[in-house]
């Protein structure tokens, strides 16, 4: 599986960004999706997972309620919607494939998008 991300950029705080990742793999819709973050000096960490139907997503807490992940199956496409963004959520994000939601584990991951929010 290949994910390719995309997306990041400077904002503001306040401000939203939209991530996409594509994915090359046959097998796409079969696998939960996630998105992890690593800020600069810090462990990467679990930001939200969808399940192959969508009917599920988790989130880490500090992103409830700002940040909503879709999928759409029929064009092997993950994106997270980033609304009202903090400094704190700078960090490098990156998609992955066979996520377990609310831990830092996966069986594929992208490379990395920056996302840079100023105050």
């Amino acid at each position: 599986v290949q994910l390719q991300a995309s997306g990041g950029g400077l904002v503001q705080a306040g401000d939203s960004l939209r991530l996409s990742c594509a994915a090359a793999a046959r097998t796409f819709s079969a696998y939960i999706m996630g998105w992890f973050r690593q800020a600069a000096g810090k462990e990467r960490e679990f930001v939200a997972a969808i399940t192959w139907t969508g009917g599920s997503t988790y989130y880490e807490d500090s992103v409830k309620g700002r940040f909503t992940i879709s999928r759409d199956n029929a064009n092997n496409m993950v994106y997270l919607q980033m609304n009202s963004l903090k400094p704190e959520d700078t960090a490098v994000y990156y998609c992955a494939a066979g996520v377990i939601p609310h831990t830092v584990e996966y069986s594929y991951l992208g490379q990395g998008t920056q996302v840079t929010v100023s105050s």
